[in-house]
């Protein structure tokens, strides 16, 4: 049974409700129809914890969806998933390919700097500060450009940018 169709509370019925409404009068082609069914049914999974379901629901998305905007979303949302688990090299890579279709994508980038600054306090802790800073340093370029995307986000981000001597602006807003 879809997830659609086992939604048990009403903000759940209500959404699916709509999202199926939307989804029978959106001018759109039966296979782009069906790649949305299958994201909106991934999301839904991800939102219950449901993360092998929600990364089946995205896979099948990105067989059918054709346009690259839509499909950076499965790819970012994919990295989040991934990213949740630990495993910070495949989200590291859904990242990146989700900012190769759509490189107006901040979040992608802000996560990409968090796992980079994650590895630096890593190798930081394991006593390489030479690596430690590498990783910081790739960090910083991240949230960058993430920042000019969306400079009124990442506040923590420019306050550690500027803690750091790693910020050539004062201020990005």
């Amino acid at each position: 049974m879809p997830r659609s169709q086992r939604n048990d509370n009403f903000i759940d019925k209500s959404f699916t409700v709509m999202a199926d409404l939307i989804l029978k009068l959106m001018p759109a082609n039966k296979q782009a129809k069906e790649a949305f069914a299958y994201y909106r049914d991934g999301m839904s999974a991800q939102a219950d914890g449901e993360y092998a379901e929600a990364l089946e629901n995205y896979k099948e998305a990105l067989t059918l969806e054709e346009d690259s905007y839509d499909k950076s979303y499965i790819l970012y949302n994919m990295g989040l998933i991934y990213a949740s688990n630990g495993d910070h090299q495949q989200a590291l890579e859904l990242y990146h390919e989700a900012l190769e279709l759509n490189p107006r994508l901040p979040q992608a980038l802000n996560n990409i700097a968090v796992i980079y600054h994650y590895q630096g306090e890593q190798a930081k802790e394991a006593g390489n500060p030479d690596g430690a800073n590498a990783l910081f340093d790739e960090a910083a370029e991240y949230w960058k450009r993430a920042i000019r995307l969306a400079p009124n986000n990442y506040i923590e981000a420019q306050n550690w940018l500027k803690t750091t001597g790693r910020s050539e602006l004062d201020v990005y807003f």
